[in-house]
């Protein structure tokens, strides 16, 4: 027959169980809140940042805050910017939470004179969303000098992991257009043309994709913008789209 455990005894053992009870519940409670960036919305954010896009990236800088600040009330948003210059130059930065974070790391780069790198942009994608799902990727530029198809077949690769690619053409480079609208294609994205007189609308519908990469197409649809749905006409399986 065992004996019986003293009172004090007891006390000790209730002391000594207490921590650990408390540790085990630290631990678990833990592992149940989401690392930031992850359950909320997640966006690459490429711009070709050769020389002849200097005025494009200065209105970028500008932008990307609205974007940040369009979820609010639909979830959490982190986008990670990449950008490609000068002589095989293609560079990714940390994942940003804010506007005023992304705007830091956007003022330290200048636009130098070199070749597009889509092709590096799109297998970055691919592998960021290997390591952890991404919503969307976008991309901003007005050239295109490199194979189509290449671009295709690793475009088509991020359709099939289920990432849409948006993209937003300045100018009227015919090359250019014919790569981007297939790549939007093959994505299930949206390729949309702009201008620099039509930052208010390419806001807009920057701020329409965070809203889709937060919360999906039932939070385009809530808030119901015209660019809402003219995003989610895209989706569906629009054909083209001009923010003016």
């Amino acid at each position: 027959m065992a004996k019986p455990i003293s009172t004090k005894r007891k006390d000790e053992a209730a002391r000594q169980a207490s921590p650990r009870a408390d540790i085990a519940a630290f631990l678990k409670a833990a592992k149940s809140v989401p690392k930031r960036g992850e359950g909320g919305g997640r966006i690459v954010l490429a711009l070709d940042a050769t020389m002849s896009r200097q005025p494009t990236w200065d209105l970028a800088c500008s932008i990307q805050a609205e974007m940040f600040k369009s979820v609010a009330g639909v979830g959490d948003l982190a986008m990670q910017l990449v950008y490609f210059r000068g002589i095989g130059e293609c560079r990714s930065s940390k994942w940003a939470f804010d506007g005023n974070s992304l705007a830091d790391m956007m003022a330290r780069i200048d636009c130098r004179g070199g070749h597009t790198q889509i092709l590096k942009v799109l297998k970055h994608a691919a592998k960021e969303h290997a390591h952890n799902r991404i919503n969307a990727l976008v991309y901003i530029g007005d050239a295109m000098e490199e194979k189509i198809d290449d671009l295709v077949q690793a475009a088509g690769e991020l359709g099939l992991r289920g990432v849409p690619v948006f993209v937003f053409q300045e100018g009227h480079d015919p090359v250019a257009e014919r790569a981007f609208r297939e790549i939007a294609r093959v994505t299930r994205g949206g390729w949309f043309r702009f201008d620099r007189s039509s930052a208010a609308v390419l806001s807009r519908l920057l701020s329409a994709v965070a809203v889709y990469a937060a919360g999906g197409l039932k939070a385009l649809e809530k808030r119901g913008t015209r660019e809402d749905r003219l995003l989610i006409s895209h989706i569906s399986g629009g054909s083209k789209g001009n923010a003016k």
